[in-house]
């Protein structure tokens, strides 16, 4: 497996590790839709919780810097497909986690955004 796929697998273990110790509860992890991709989708109280975990592993490129409008769009539209499949009930929260670190270095930074962003009304181009 190459480098990156690896700290980006770690990245979100510790992100659903996170989650977990702040009382969400795991529903989904890598969730696809066609090309669109969710890392992690979770439940706190009545809220469905759609997560982008972004892991990099030193300060020198900042990861949410990779949360452009591009990735939003395409967040928002994969939630709403799994929303839409699954005739969900809930309201809906974007939640985004930014990891700086690697596994065999010192603690990581994490950075936990809940309520991220709100989704746009319209999602086309």
């Amino acid at each position: 497996m190459a480098r990156h796929n690896e700290l980006g697998k770690w990245g979100e273990q510790l992100a659903v590790d996170l989650l977990v110790t702040k009382g969400y509860a795991i529903v989904e992890r890598n969730w696809r839709s066609g090309s669109m991709e969710i890392d992690i989708i979770a439940m706190k109280g009545p809220r469905i919780v759609f997560v982008e975990v972004k892991t990099r592993s030193s300060d020198f490129v900042d990861p949410a810097d990779a949360v452009d409008r591009r990735r939003v769009m395409r967040m928002v539209r994969a939630a709403n497909s799994y929303v839409r499949a699954g005739d969900i009930p809930h309201e809906v929260q974007f939640d985004v986690i930014l990891i700086v670190g690697v596994p065999e270095g010192d603690a990581p930074r994490i950075e936990h955004i809940e309520d991220a962003f709100v989704a746009p009304l319209r999602t086309v181009r």
